[in-house]
């Protein structure tokens, strides 16, 4: 693998800005896991990172002979490290109760986030990230439009307007009741960059088809709302606080559980929609195996190493990566990386990669 590779991967593989590479680990290696598996800091980006489509590893043709070759020494391996299987617990591990309610979860994480919401028939949000957090992420679609709406720590404000004048000119308007400026791209790209409130800034970005009476004329249909009316218009498939546990069991159910793994570390998760979710629970699963691999290696455990290993190696077969690999490249990423550490090799970007 290529210096040149190593950077791409790390720059692009965080799960919370998924413009993830795919891995280029050969042709063998890839006809392996078809036969064996089971079916984003720049301070100030120039546009807010989107989600790609998985790209197609180039060269992966191989012969018939090559193919029984690699089924052969896939089964030898197997044969000479018959320890080498993760064999520990799966599933969703012991934890405390929530000390609040579902509802109450999701009413103080929205209370606690701007709650913009596009008042105009046809507008959906279907990419939701963050939520809890001081940076986060809502895309809402309507046809060929997009408009994201991200959020950051108000203490950067004046970073992000300083960077932005250097596109254009600003623009004065209102927002939701706010001063904002308008900042031109091109004459189909534009930006509103509000000023801050309750700690955070929002600046709004559209994609896709737009003119400029159209941008002009979705902003005069961005309202605040109240935290209850936030949270139901949600799409039921965004996972909010109250959900956490309940779809973190199902994610849990084929994934091996890492020593003391806790699952109230994912509380705190936000709100997300189903391919953040998984990249959260599968990400923090990771971290922890490969955080056992490194103390067992430390320590000269060699079963726990060989445990370790086995676990991470078993990621191939987690359903939620397959569910996610068609939408998006974290799944690539986590194969990348977990294959990495069970062959001894801890890549030091791996955190940043995983999002740990």
């Amino acid at each position: 693998m290529t210096d040149e590779h190593l950077d791409r991967l790390v720059r692009d593989a965080d799960p919370y800005r998924p413009e993830i590479i795919k891995r280029l680990d050969g042709a063998d290696q890839h006809l392996l896991e078809e036969i064996m598996s089971t079916p984003k800091l720049d301070l100030v980006p120039a546009r807010p990172p989107r989600r790609t489509l998985v790209r197609q590893l180039a060269g992966a043709t191989a012969a018939a002979a090559a193919v029984a070759g690699i089924i052969i020494a896939a089964s030898a391996l197997r044969s000479a490290q018959p320890d080498d299987v993760y064999a520990g617990p799966t599933g969703l591990p012991e934890a405390g109760a929530a000390a609040i309610s579902g509802w109450e979860l999701d009413l103080k994480a929205a209370q606690e986030h701007p709650r913009l919401l596009i008042d105009e028939p046809g507008w959906k949000a279907t990419s939701v990230y963050g939520f809890a957090e001081e940076n986060g992420t809502i895309e809402f679609r309507n046809g060929d439009r997009s408009l994201q709406m991200n959020w950051y720590p108000d203490e950067q404000y004046q970073h992000y307007y300083d960077d932005r004048l250097q596109v254009s000119d600003p623009e004065a308007t209102t927002v939701a009741d706010r001063p904002a400026s308008i900042f031109t791209y091109r004459k189909d790209d534009m930006s509103a960059m509000l000023k801050p409130q309750d700690g955070t800034f929002v600046e709004l970005r559209t994609g896709g088809n737009w003119t400029r009476a159209a941008f002009d004329g979705i902003l005069t249909h961005v309202i605040k709302v109240d935290a209850t009316s936030f949270l139901e218009a949600l799409p039921p498939e965004i996972v909010t606080p109250g959900d956490v546990r309940a779809e973190a069991a199902k994610i849990l159910a084929d994934m091996p559980s890492p020593p003391g793994f806790d699952v109230s570390v994912l509380d705190n998760a936000g709100a997300n929609d189903p391919y953040q979710f998984g990249a959260a629970v599968a990400g923090r699963v990771t971290c922890d195996w490969i955080t056992e691999w490194i103390r067992a290696d430390s320590a000269g455990d060699e079963q726990a190493v060989k445990q370790a290993a086995a676990a991470l190696r078993s990621s191939h077969q987690w359903k939620v990566l397959h569910d996610m690999n068609d939408e998006g490249d974290y799944p690539e990423v986590v194969w990348e990386i977990a294959d990495k550490v069970a062959d001894g090799d801890v890549p030091k970007w791996y955190k940043d990669g995983l999002g740990c």
